[in-house]
């Protein structure tokens, strides 16, 4: 179907070809003019009309417009030489593609002095200037008008606007000389138009102004129009430099940020664009700083095309190419600067010749103008930008080549950011890595599983988290976060997490431990501070220690969020723990609290980061918290990922988050054995010998020999240099076999070098040979010495 057009006006003479030849409209002007009705033409070949040859005597013209001297046949038998001007339709919405041709009927006659439109000068000026009367039609234009149209005055007189034109445009330019024909008022258009048949485009601004009598009617248009294609250059080149500063580096992603470049780029640079990075000599290492040498290897970062699918792309994101020396991608890296190549100057020859298959995209598309910009920051190459033109006729400008520098080196600058950014966040992630337990510890005491997450923004953190195995069989849980983020939190945490593991080695009270901990917080915050001045360092803990024997647990926090328990067959519960000042504050006290813990209890330590949100409360996040605790689930790991699905959201955590879930395991009474030791030191065999019977009887007699010798020179000690009461206390699982003697001496003991001659001095060091381990613990009453003997595993 051919689009309708408003022939409701015999000035001018108008028809339309359809794409097969055939006369498709016909107006009453072209009746006028040839004599033949719409019925005798409309359907049937437009070439019977043609009295000698052709357009240009060689059948259909290429290019947009054509106009001409055509003899063509009158109903009466006769011809008629007329001059036509054609427009080339192009398929547009539905509509076939087809020919629209006009031609004026009246002349230029005599026309009154006094007419308004006669009296308008036309001077010989650089302005083009047209005059139009009360039909919009085309009355007088100056050298400069026609030369721009590109046609004779003579010939186009009463044609209107659309028919001078045949573009798109030219119905709004109509619309507005009619709106300064009724309203008397001149009017400003700018508009962007092709001019010529080169594809080249240039901006206008037409300028309108209503031609009025003696008695002030409006009687025509004057139009002139002004070629300010420059300043709307110059201007969208700000505008794309400006938008390239908004849009490059939104974040601190490699990949993000060269296909943030590339889509700047299309379609206001060129019609296709790939970036093509280089890789460092070692991985997560520095660029290359050294000259680059051909073929080039280059990994495809980002690509944008005007057309849908990136079909013109030969390398895919995240793939290798090699580059030889005759391909533009090379050839800039190894200049150093932009190379501009074409088809046309044959400048892609050797490349072309080489790569077969960008050959076949080449051809397919109709590539025929490329630019490559090396991508340079710090004076170091990063990679380079290739921008290629195949839907864009014109080729690259100076001017082109001085924006795709400006943005390149934008988005160069936030590249290398990226990078530096990206290595130092790998440095920083396996710092804190190193300094987190890679795998909790087996015990008798608990069955545990962690999570951690750091934030998605600052990338490490001071959160921490640790399972400490204690004497006796106990363990010590732990749950802390240093203020802050970076790389400073993560080496304090380092260092708050080494002060821990030392103080629960001497088996310090939850409280007391905290409070050694708040002072070494108060010594680093002095260290970091500048001038004297203190640092901002600070952080919260939550230490608790369990013991499987007597199923107690002591906490303690300083500023950390309670822990949940879960008792078997209960519902969740935050603990009521005393709060207590975070640590860095000085000189605060901190107050420990004992539970009961039934075997099979589980406890979820973990850090601010799991229950704070932007998008609810602390209480709605306890309530979440809880409800994934209680969902019947054996496995400890099972239930990590639930409480981690259920409190965050899936785009990654503003703050980061630790989590330490600890299930309750209880020693029977028949795998632990007491004595009370009488202060008679000839009594000491009699005990040893209980302690082979005890032995026998838990069917470790393979460690006797080692535990005979370890309990007779601790409770020789006891009696000898300890305070009365004497306690001998033997603990055993699978593993493990511990031998306790405390007394009510606070005294502790500690190894000394035995001179030759001397008696006495080697117990202890008898015992750290034979044991695994060794060490004594302050209690209320008094102290513990201990010591562990390990037992070989059934096969």
């Amino acid at each position: 179907m051919s689009p309708v057009y408003p022939f409701d006006d015999a000035a001018t003479a108008r028809a339309v070809i359809a794409d097969d030849g055939t006369l498709a409209e016909w107006n009453a002007g072209a009746e006028r003019l040839l004599g033949w009705s719409a019925a005798d033409v409309v359907g049937r070949p437009a070439a019977h009309l043609l009295a000698g040859e052709g357009w240009d005597g060689d059948g259909v013209p290429e290019g947009p417009r054509w106009d001409g001297i055509l003899t063509l046949r009158h109903a009466d038998g006769g011809t008629v030489s007329v001059w036509l001007l054609a427009h080339r339709k192009p398929p547009e919405d539905g509509n076939p593609g087809h020919w629209f041709l006009v031609t004026p009927l009246e002349g230029d006659g005599p026309h009154s002095p006094d007419d308004p439109l006669e009296r308008a000068q036309l001077v010989q000026s650089p302005c083009a200037l047209a005059i139009y009367d009360e039909r919009l039609r085309l009355r007088r234009m100056n050298e400069a008008m026609a030369e721009l149209l590109g046609l004779p005055e003579e010939r186009v007189r009463g044609l209107r606007v659309p028919e001078l034109s045949g573009r798109p445009q030219s119905t709004d330019i109509e619309r507005h000389l009619r709106r300064v024909l009724t309203t008397g008022r001149g009017h400003d258009v700018r508009t962007y138009l092709p001019i010529g048949d080169d594809g080249r485009t240039a901006a206008w601004l037409a300028r309108m102004a209503p031609i009025t009598d003696s008695a002030g009617r409006v009687r025509g248009v004057c139009v002139t129009a002004h070629d300010f294609t420059d300043q709307y250059r110059a201007r969208e080149r700000l505008q794309i430099v400006n938008e390239a500063s908004v849009r490059i580096g939104t974040t601190l992603d490699v990949g993000t940020t060269a296909q943030e470049l590339a889509d700047v780029c299309v379609p206001a640079l060129a019609d296709f664009v790939s970036v093509d990075l280089l890789d460092p000599p070692e991985p997560g290492g520095e660029p290359r700083t050294g000259p680059l040498t051909s073929p080039v290897g280059l990994r495809r970062a980002a690509h944008r095309s005007v057309t849908p699918g990136h079909h013109e792309a030969v390398v895919e994101p995240g793939h290798v190419d090699v580059y030889p020396a005759s391909s533009p991608q090379a050839d800039s890296l190894l200049a150093g600067h932009t190379i501009v190549a074409s088809l046309a100057t044959d400048d892609l020859a050797d490349w072309l010749s080489w790569d077969k298959a960008r050959t076949e995209r080449v051809g397919e598309y109709g590539i025929h103008s490329t630019m490559s910009v090396p991508i340079q920051a710090r004076g170091l190459t990063l990679g380079v930008a290739v921008l290629t033109r195949y839907r864009r006729p014109d080729p690259f400008t100076p001017d082109d080549v001085l924006l795709a520098e400006e943005v390149t080196a934008r988005a160069a600058v936030c590249i290398d950011n990226a990078r530096r950014y990206s290595r130092e966040r790998e440095t920083a992630l396996a710092l804190q890595r190193s300094l987190l337990p890679r795998s909790l510890p087996r015990t008798a005491a608990v069955e545990a599983a962690s999570r951690y997450l750091p934030a998605a923004q600052a990338g490490v953190g001071g959160d921490w988290f640790d399972v400490i195995p204690l004497s006796g069989m106990r363990v010590a849980m732990v749950v802390g976060d240093v203020v802050g983020h970076g790389v400073q939190a993560s080496a304090t945490m380092g260092r708050l997490r080494t002060a821990v593991r030392t103080l629960a080695d001497i088996d310090l009270a939850p409280d007391e431990l905290l409070t050694h901990l708040d002072d070494l917080v108060v010594r680093l915050s002095v260290e970091t501070g500048n001038e004297g001045r203190p640092g901002e360092v600070g952080a919260t803990c939550l230490y608790a220690v369990y013991d499987p024997v007597s199923r107690r647990c002591t906490l303690a926090r300083a500023g950390h969020p309670p822990p949940v328990m879960l008792r078997p067959g209960g519902w969740p519960e935050q603990v009521d723990l005393p709060g207590g000042p975070p640590l860095g504050l000085g000189g605060l006290p901190f107050e420990s609290a004992e539970l009961e813990l039934p075997e099979g209890t589980l406890l979820s330590l973990y850090t601010d980061g799991l229950i704070e949100s932007r998008d609810r409360d602390v209480d709605a996040s306890h309530a979440l918290l809880c409800d994934a605790l209680g969902a019947a689930s054996h496995s400890l790991e099972e239930t990590c990922d639930r409480v981690l699905h259920a409190l965050l959201p899936q785009g990654g955590v503003a703050d980061d988050v630790a989590l330490l879930l600890a299930r309750t395991r209880g020693l029977p009474p028949s795998q632990v054995a007491t004595w009370h030791i009488p202060a008679d030191p000839a009594l000491v065999a009699p005990i040893r010998k209980q302690v082979v019977e005890q032995l026998a009887t838990w069917g470790l007699s393979e460690a006797s020999f080692t535990a005979e010798l370890v309990v007779s020179e601790l409770v020789t000690n006891a009696i000898r240099y300890g305070a009365h009461p004497i306690r001998l206390r033997l603990i055993h699982d699978a593993t493990t076999l511990i031998c306790e003697v405390s007394d009510t001496s606070h005294t502790a003991p500690h190894l000394r070098r035995a001179k030759t001659w001397d008696e006495g001095g080697r117990g202890l060091l008898l015992v750290a040979q034979l044991t695994q381990r060794w060490g004594s613990r302050h209690t209320a009453d008094g102290k513990t010495i201990w010591a562990e003997i390990g037992l070989l595993e059934e096969e």
